[in-house]
């Protein structure tokens, strides 16, 4: 049997921390080592989680990152096979959440795996529309002969509710130690171009999910753009963002047709301002660097010195076979 270690990255959890754990400490699969990286919480959130068996690692607020963090905690569970992450906002929904995703990997061609996540109770229409769109009910086993059919959602996941093999992991260089965000994207690209397999679990599920303001959305898919305009090879092997975000949009209004049309004109102009926000971060090497930060959501990954060879294709290093 694999062992499995877990990662969760924390900052000031907060008043729902202690049901996280709980959802954790009933689960039927219990990871074999469980490690928590908290970016120095004032709150209970490292307390809480000692009580319950985690590991944990301190660091500061500032040298977070989606990946180099990540990344670290992959070396610290050196002696684990696969290695699930979770965030602590990810509420993992049933007792068998984690099981149901290891299933996966007793297909060898698989290297990853994540769970689908549902909205939140009290989500709103916006938000739970963005769950029920990307997070089907039926399973999925995606390789790169699929990526005609799914196109740039072939490499799509979620590192709030995913699984990995370690070995394989590593040996295609691990997560981008410097990225804005989607280091899950990035390092399922490069699964896939090796010959690996990610599936898709909808019976390993999690509550997850935002009801992002104006400015955030804005602000997360700069972030998006800027990612995609430093990995123009997932681009170029998967296909670009433009359809499937058409195909997005037309699937929102006609849910919020049928649950919400007040909040249609809203979300029109929620559409606006992402396209805006996408179309600048693409073209971010063209605006002044000082502007930057004020028009991202990860304002630390500014402040860091840049790197674009985390960027590369690495896919050649861990052929599968």
């Amino acid at each position: 049997m694999n062992k499995v270690g877990l990662i969760v990255p924390t900052l000031n959890a907060g008043d729902t921390w202690s049901n996280w754990l709980q959802a954790l400490a009933q689960q039927t699969r219990q990871p074999d080592r469980l490690l928590l990286i908290d970016s120095s919480s004032t709150d209970q959130t490292v307390a809480l989680a000692r009580k319950q068996g985690f590991e944990i690692r301190i660091i500061d607020k500032s040298t977070f990152n989606h990946g180099g963090t990540r990344q670290w905690g992959l070396e610290v569970l050196h002696d684990m096979d696969v290695i699930v992450f979770l965030t602590q906002d990810a509420v993992l929904a049933d007792r068998h959440a984690i099981e149901n995703l290891l299933v996966a990997f007793d297909d060898p061609a698989v290297a990853t795996a994540y769970g689908r996540q549902l909205p939140h109770p009290n989500a709103g229409p916006v938000a739970a529309h963005a769950r029920l769109f990307n997070y089907p009910q039926q399973n999925q086993l995606r390789s790169l002969v699929d990526r005609d059919r799914f196109g740039i959602k072939t490499v799509f996941t979620s590192n709030s509710f995913a699984a990995y093999r370690r070995d394989v992991l590593l040996q295609l260089g691990g997560f981008p130690t410097h990225t804005v965000m989607n280091e899950d994207t990035f390092v399922v690209g490069l699964i896939l171009k090796a010959g690996w397999s990610i599936a898709y679990r909808a019976d390993a599920k999690v509550y997850h999910s935002h009801d992002y303001g104006f400015i955030d959305e804005f602000k997360r898919y700069f972030d998006i753009g800027v990612f995609h305009a430093n990995t123009l090879w997932l681009q170029q092997t998967f296909g670009g963002a433009v359809g499937e975000g058409r195909r997005f949009v037309l699937s929102e209004l006609m849910y919020l047709l049928k649950f919400a049309p007040g909040l249609i004109l809203s979300a029109i102009i929620r559409t606006g301002l992402k396209a805006l926000g996408y179309k600048l971060g693409m073209w971010h090497e063209r605006l002044p660097f000082a502007l930057k930060p004020y028009l991202s959501m990860h304002k630390a990954y500014w402040q860091m010195q840049p790197d674009q060879r985390v960027y590369e294709d690495r896919s050649s290093k861990c052929k599968m076979g």
